[in-house]
């Protein structure tokens, strides 16, 4: 599999992960310096954002991933997903968005890990 492949399966099994609530998915593809920034500018660190999944703070429900650009430098990648996603966070009921996430990975022992987010959304 090709690095760009590899980085398009990063951000697709963190989605993955995060609609089964896989914790052992999830920590398999975000590296341990993982931080997730939100819309609001909360920051979430991995430990923080992988217990909000489980316990259920973080409800995702489905992503039907519509672009993923890409850029490759060396052993350091941004994919900048653009999903449509089915969630109902922080207490908030079900509802759809248009969920852009910028993800920064890095290449560790030839896999990649997604080290950063950043959310938005997008039209």
């Amino acid at each position: 599999m090709k690095d760009k492949e590899k980085v398009i399966n990063a951000y697709k099994e963190m989605y993955e992960g995060m609609i089964a609530k896989n914790e052992a998915k999830l920590r398999s593809v975000l590296d341990d310096s993982f931080v997730l920034v939100h819309m609001t500018g909360m920051r979430q660190d991995k430990e923080d954002f992988i217990k909000a999944v489980m316990d259920g703070t973080l409800n995702y429900f489905s992503a039907k991933h519509e672009n993923m650009p890409i850029e490759i430098n060396k052993d350091s990648a941004v994919l900048t997903g653009q999903s449509y996603v089915v969630a109902a966070v922080f207490g908030g009921g079900k509802a759809g968005w248009y969920l852009q996430q910028k993800c920064s990975l890095r290449k560790v022992e030839s896999e990649w890990k997604i080290t950063r987010s950043i959310a938005s959304t997008y039209a």
